[in-house]
């Protein structure tokens, strides 16, 4: 999900205006914060390529999914109409996934 959605923040795709509202120093913001989460993501996926899976990758997952469920849901809180928001919308269904793969993973790590 990120990949387009920082490559579009990042072109300044016309339909991001709509979404995110005009460029602003807070939109940019928003732009490192995923770029951040996204080279999170990408690394763990290299380390799990690399050496298989194991424990402690898994624990890293469950936290990088933790923090995206928190700000995800918080949207819904802290976003004016946040029911009418394209982007507070797509917030939850993706945190209701992340917390399926979080209570998915959960079990394993607490053995």
């Amino acid at each position: 999900m990120l990949v387009p959605v920082v490559g579009s923040l990042a072109a300044r795709a016309p339909w991001v205006a709509r979404a995110w509202g005009d460029r602003t120093p807070a939109r940019d913001i928003l732009l490192a914060i995923y770029i951040a989460i996204l080279a999170a993501s990408i690394a763990l996926l290299a380390v799990v390529a690399a050496t298989g899976p194991s424990v402690a990758i898994e624990a890293a997952a469950v936290s990088l999914f933790a923090v995206q469920i928190v700000y995800k849901v918080l949207t819904a809180v802290t976003v004016r109409n946040a029911l009418r928001n394209p982007v507070v919308l797509s917030n939850l269904g993706i945190a209701a996934v992340h917390g399926v793969t979080v209570a998915t993973l959960v079990p394993t790590l607490l053995g």
